[in-house]
């Protein structure tokens, strides 16, 4: 087994450290009073400080007293809310991956990209290589583009603006304008598809997952290479993955779903549009 490797960063640990006083304390600190605290020069204690305040992991008072900043905040909001929804998603995960014996994965958006924060493997021999922490596009990912497609609007147009529609297989969709009209079709039938669209042979299906406030923050999915993921699999896929998500949401407090609850069994509306086999590849983006 191969030793871990240790990357120790003095001036980080440091910082780091003087992070974690003010999370002990009420009421702030000085710079003096961190010095005492921290053993660490005033002088010293001042730059670090300095560079604290900047990227808003500290703010500073009219009297020079420094509190824990907006950064931290954010951090500290984002780190509970990926603890708790993966707390309580994994039974459903557990299901979802036991009936479909694919690859299930928690999504959740991190600036322009989605980030794995929880995988179950398929049991098959063939299976989807990928790991918790990585990251894919939003704009050619099932996952992704459930995300994109539940944005507040002027959040969506800010993102779309920003994005680099990276080609990444010839099924990758190719204009903002063609991205939009998917995004519609993703809203109206509860799920998002991948059918080759960021890797060669794989194919996903995806739902969003809402929290208490009506957001969707997260989205599930379940992948799978093409040979065991045809069109009429992913039909009977799509509902399953929707009444799954629907069930997270409500263990995250979200009371009122946008559509009744799908029923075992329920079959894709015949607007929910899956391309079929015999169509071209570049048309079948969904």
């Amino acid at each position: 087994m191969t030793a871990k490797r240790s990357y120790n960063i003095t001036a980080l640990q440091r910082g780091l450290e003087l992070l974690k006083l003010f999370a002990s304390v009420e009421g702030g600190l000085s710079a003096k009073k961190v010095g005492l605290l921290s053993g660490l020069p005033v002088s010293t204690v001042h730059r670090f400080l300095a560079n604290l305040e900047s990227s808003q992991f500290l703010k500073s008072d009219s009297e020079g007293v420094f509190h824990l900043g907006l950064s931290c905040i954010t951090l500290g909001q984002a780190a509970h809310a990926q603890m708790d929804i993966r707390r309580i998603s994994f039974p459903f995960l557990q299901e979802l991956n036991q009936r479909t014996r694919e690859t299930v994965h928690l999504t959740m958006r991190q600036g322009l990209t989605a980030v794995y924060v929880e995988k179950l493997d398929s049991p098959e021999p063939l299976r989807i290589h990928s790991r918790i922490g990585s990251s894919v596009p939003l704009h050619c990912t099932a996952v992704g583009k459930v995300l994109l497609a539940h944005l507040l609007e002027p959040e969506l147009e800010k993102i779309l603006r920003q994005l680099e529609l990276r080609r990444f297989t010839e099924n990758t969709v190719g204009s903002i304008q063609e991205l939009q009209t998917q995004l519609v079709r993703v809203r109206r039938d509860g799920f998002a598809c991948d059918l080759e669209e960021h890797e060669p042979h794989i194919r996903c299906v995806a739902a969003p997952i809402w929290n208490h406030a009506g957001q969707v923050n997260a989205s599930l999915s379940v992948t799978g290479p093409l040979v065991r993921m045809p069109t009429t699999r992913i039909r009977q896929i799509a509902p399953l993955i929707r009444e799954i998500g629907i069930r997270i949401s409500h263990e995250l407090g979200y009371g009122k779903a946008e559509r009744p609850l799908p029923k075992r069994g329920d079959s894709i509306s015949a607007r929910s549009k899956i391309p079929t086999e015999s169509k071209s590849r570049r048309a079948v983006t969904s």
